[in-house]
């Protein structure tokens, strides 16, 4: 599983929603959210910031990138 899949897991089980109904927030199919969360198929951008307003989570935290801040020199 992703970093962001697990996120999106993790988010998910945290506010007790099934696939489903966070496939209807998103405004995808519950077999999208199952794919996310396995790694499977990466949200398009207007999911991503969907899901970061909804999560009230940044971009860098769903995609784990706070990991490497402080880091010297870029990836």
């Amino acid at each position: 599983m992703s970093h962001l899949g697990e996120r999106i897991r993790k988010f998910r089980k945290e506010n007790n929603l099934t696939q489903q109904q966070l496939a209807d927030l998103l405004g995808v199919s519950r077999e999208s959210i199952s794919m996310y969360e396995r790694g499977e198929r990466t949200p398009r951008y207007e999911k991503l910031i969907k899901l970061a307003q909804l999560s009230k989570l940044s971009l860098d935290e769903l995609f784990a990138l706070e990991d490497y801040s402080g880091r010297d020199t870029p990836i």
